[in-house]
């Protein structure tokens, strides 16, 4: 890897951690910009996870305001996530490496699709909350499942997978929406580093530590920028570059495998 490169895959950190922290979806980032470098797809989507638990813990501090008094809450729901990192963590490595190949561009197209619709959820459980349907013990239980979930989904790939916890808890809680997002950073943070801790027990032949050290360098600092100055960022610049993003992945994973 190249001096360029590496300056390259380490701004996609920084993007990545800030993105994460605001809205979810750095991975649409920093996964294209290392198969733009060169980086195989598996390799690269074991070191990118490794590399954004530092980012993401510190977003995760960053909205420790946030969080006060959240601790019965993430009781329920860390458990939830990090059963369901661990089981995406597995299927990744257990399955064949062509069906990661085949997979990865749909669930990079969905990650883009939920970012998208993001307004449309947010605006529709709005509504739910106020028509008041639906029991308190069924929005519990539904939450934890949709939490699994989504740890299930983050543990395997993780593109988008904060906008999808945003997206269950949002329409099964009627939490103020910041501090739904200090939920959403802790629980994607146990679902990553989970994820990583297997990657490092079982497939240490799959990372790259190149890769795993320039992301992490990154998506700290980004974390941090984006439990600051990221969070006055428009959303819709947000989401609009994440969309491009994904969709350069998406053609890059298809038309040049």
């Amino acid at each position: 890897m190249s001096v360029g490169e590496a300056l390259l895959v380490v701004l996609a950190g920084i993007g990545a951690g800030t993105i994460n922290t605001i809205v979810g979806s750095g991975t649409l980032i920093t996964f294209p910009t290392l198969l733009l470098v060169g980086v195989p797809p598996l390799t690269a989507n074991v070191s990118n996870n490794i590399g954004l638990v530092p980012g993401s813990f510190t977003g995760a501090v960053g909205y420790r305001a946030e969080l006060v008094g959240a601790a019965p809450t993430l009781r329920r729901l860390l458990p939830m996530s990090l059963a369901g990192g661990l089981v995406g963590a597995l299927l990744l490595l257990a399955l064949d490496e062509e069906v990661f190949r085949a997979v990865v561009p749909v669930l990079v197209l969905l990650g883009v699709v939920l970012v998208l619709v993001g307004p449309r959820v947010n605006r529709w459980a709005a509504a739910r909350r106020a028509s008041g349907r639906g029991s308190a013990r069924t929005h519990e239980s539904a939450m934890r499942a949709g939490v699994l979930g989504a740890g299930v989904y983050g543990g395997y790939f993780g593109a988008a997978q904060g906008v999808l916890l945003m997206g269950i808890m949002g329409a099964l809680s009627s939490e103020p929406l910041q501090r739904l997002n200090g939920y959403k950073n802790v629980l994607a943070t146990g679902v990553n580093g989970v994820a990583a801790l297997v990657f490092l027990l079982v497939a240490r032949d799959r990372v790259d530590w190149l890769v795993v050290v320039l992301i992490a360098a990154g998506s700290t600092l980004g974390g941090v920028l984006g439990a600051t100055v990221g969070r006055r960022l428009p959303p819709p610049v947000l989401r609009g570059v994440i969309v491009l993003i994904g969709l350069v992945a998406v053609v890059k994973l298809v038309a040049f495998p």
